[in-house]
């Protein structure tokens, strides 16, 4: 973690090093701190997040979806929703943009080492947990069994096609992919189908096993019954609340649910903190 003097609002400037489209309206951002004791400095854990600002438009939250394994660079990835999305995705290779963070608690990493690992996300919410599955394999021998259920609308929307191609390589790793019915093209090879009933299909074991879930509200709905029925407790799932913050450090008030707010308390929480919220959230 570093600090930018007394102004808490004040971000750090970073440079676009390399800009990578994932589908066509979702758009990754390698960023190098220009500041080199700054980029010397910046530590942050799998889960935490960022603000990420489009000068003169304004700043938007996203996670880091790199791995704290692999320094010297941050990565964010986002869709092109809304007018600091769209500032955002104008901008070019070399050009300047503003973060502040990191921000939030994180997964627990150091807890689930000796333990299996099932990953569940879908569409725009694989860079949530791409951080900690990156996280994972660079210290693959501290875990049992990785899975990995991702789905999207369509094959197009699959974010990180590249990396599903090497995760579908390698032999320690089991990866599950799939899309929506209808979704699919004439070359896909994966499964057809909506992630909670692909999860239920692939039946990971439960034992000695933890799950992180992230994706839309709907997904994760009727994924938490799935993971119930095959004996998942509540405590051995994690989830990611990342959509619900703005300034991200508790001022604004907008990420507040009930007596908690996202920002500081979250955005990494078990299901069984989850389920104790509001239940307007």
């Amino acid at each position: 973690m570093c600090s930018n003097s007394n102004n808490i609002y004040l971000p750090h400037l970073a440079t676009i090093e390399a800009i990578t489209d994932e589908t066509p309206d979702v758009r990754t951002f390698k960023l190098v701190f220009q500041d080199e004791q700054v980029r010397d400095s910046f530590t942050f854990r799998s889960g935490q997040f960022a603000e990420y600002s489009a000068f003169g438009a304004g700043e938007a939250t996203f996670c880091i979806a790199s791995s704290p394994t692999r320094t010297g660079y941050i990565e964010c990835c986002f869709r092109a929703v809304g007018r600091v999305t769209e500032a955002l995705r104008a901008l070019e290779v070399g050009d300047t943009v503003g973060v502040r963070g990191p921000y939030g608690n994180s997964f627990p990493i150091e807890e689930f080492y000796g333990k299996n690992l099932v990953f569940v996300a879908g569409g725009i919410a694989l860079p949530p947990l791409r951080t900690a599955i990156w996280n994972c394999l660079d210290q693959r021998d501290r875990f049992g069994d990785i899975t990995i259920v991702y789905g999207a609308r369509t094959e197009a929307d699959l974010v990180y096609k590249r990396e599903l191609a090497d995760w579908e390589e390698r032999g320690d790793v089991n990866l599950v992919k799939t899309v929506d019915p209808g979704g699919n093209g004439a070359g896909w090879d994966g499964k057809v189908g909506f992630v909670p009933n692909i999860l239920a299909e692939a039946a990971p074991s439960a034992v000695n096993t933890i799950a992180l879930v992230c994706g839309p509200p709907i997904m994760i709905k009727f994924t938490l019954p799935v993971l119930e029925k095959l004996g998942f407790t509540d405590e051995a799932i994690y989830t990611t609340l990342e959509n619900r913050m703005k300034c991200g450090v508790g001022k604004c008030g907008r990420c507040n649910v009930g007596n908690v707010y996202v920002c500081k308390d979250g955005p990494v929480f078990t299901a069984r903190q989850v389920q104790a919220m509001p239940q307007e959230f």
